[in-house]
């Protein structure tokens, strides 16, 4: 395939991801050929992608497409995707809460949205699910003010806060209809508050949920678990066949250390997230609040208030998340709210690989 030899393009790290931001017009409208193009620019398939913008963990192998919004209650449309590392695909099948972070900076900084000062709110639809979030964060002067107090784990220093409010979901929070359900033999609540997951008590699969990412990923017992409860919970929640897709995610449930609310370890499939996606802590903050589930009998929740504090490998991310009855009796979000950070990084042109190399050297060096 063919596409654009060059590319406008806007780099930034959203909360703990990096990701490469585009304008949807920028891009080929035939998705096949967009993916093709968005696998050479980011260097892939290659497990280094040392020829793109890929950073070779799927953490910063992702793209983020802005355009402006025909939907009246949104101002822009971001499509989430996520690009294959060392396997030449590119998915669309679920958000990434990371990125979503960068949306609103981004539609202002491509003028999609006119800032105001000395804050600017931009609603978003998130183009995957279908979903909304607002995003507000400062633009002092009518131009984005990245730099501020805000910190978050897994991401050096600090930044401007951004505050992302999700509306309460118009989908089912549990998927199945079940509080619990057994899969592969292992009890497990299946849950989506933004993000398909699937809550795992850690010891259920024979782990503490303690460990570094590293010691799970080398797991292949836990591994080959993971992948069949992954296949059959996919089927549960009405996502069919999960095998080539991302999504559910699966987190590792254990009990906080550090004064949160409950320990997590998430699984992208199989590689263990160094701390944990927005809509993921969303998710995991709306179900070990649900009665019955697999999270009540290990997460510590605080007696008052929204907030909770999702404890992960490299610290913690704080959601503010509250849950009630719907008309049919079962949970439902009510509120769910987070504070992230983002920082453009460069904005500039990307040249991305030719469709076909000339000379593959076929070695390394």
């Amino acid at each position: 395939m063919t596409g654009p030899a060059e590319v406008r393009c806007l780099l930034m790290r959203g909360g703990t991801s990096k990701g490469a931001y585009f304008l949807a017009e920028d891009l080929p409208a035939e998705p096949a050929a967009r993916d093709d193009l968005l696998l050479r620019v980011m260097g892939s398939p290659d497990p280094r992608q040392i020829d793109g913008l890929g950073g070779a963990h799927p953490l910063t192998s992702k793209v983020a497409m802005v355009s402006p919004s025909a939907d009246p209650d949104a101002d822009v449309d971001y499509l989430f995707l996520q690009v294959g590392v060392d396997r030449p695909e590119v998915s669309d099948r679920q958000n990434c809460g990371n990125l979503l972070a960068g949306v609103g900076p981004f539609a202002v900084e491509r003028g999609l949205v006119t800032a105001a000062d000395p804050r600017t709110s931009v609603r978003i639809r998130m183009v995957n699910s279908g979903d909304f979030a607002t995003a507000t964060f400062p633009t002092p002067g009518g131009h984005v003010d990245y730099a501020g107090d805000a910190e978050i784990s897994g991401v050096p220093g600090t930044a401007a806060a951004v505050v992302i409010e999700f509306p309460p979901g118009k989908g089912e929070l549990l998927p199945t209809g079940k509080v619990r359900d057994t899969v592969a033999g292992v009890d497990v609540t299946c849950v989506d508050n933004g993000m398909p997951t699937v809550l795992i008590p850690a010891v259920a699969l024979e782990v503490t949920g303690h460990e570094d990412p590293e010691e799970l990923e080398a797991n292949t017992e836990l591994a080959a678990r993971l992948r069949e409860i992954r296949l059959a919970a996919g089927e549960l929640m009405g996502l069919g066949d999960v095998s080539a897709t991302t999504v559910p995610k699966l987190t590792l449930l254990a009990p906080p250390r550090h004064g949160g609310a409950v320990t997590t370890r998430t699984f992208i499939p199989v590689r263990c997230h160094t701390s944990i996606g927005v809509l993921g802590a969303a998710s995991v903050a709306a179900g070990i609040r649900i009665e019955g589930g697999v999270g009540t009998a290990i997460a510590e929740p605080p007696a008052e208030g929204d907030r909770l504090r999702i404890e992960h490998p490299t610290g913690f991310t704080d959601i503010e998340s509250g849950i009630g009855l719907g008309p049919d009796g079962l949970p439902r979000a009510r509120r769910t709210a987070v504070v992230r950070t983002a920082r453009k990084i460069f904005d500039g042109t990307v040249f991305p690989r030719p469709s076909v190399p000339a000379h593959p050297s076929g070695g390394q060096q």
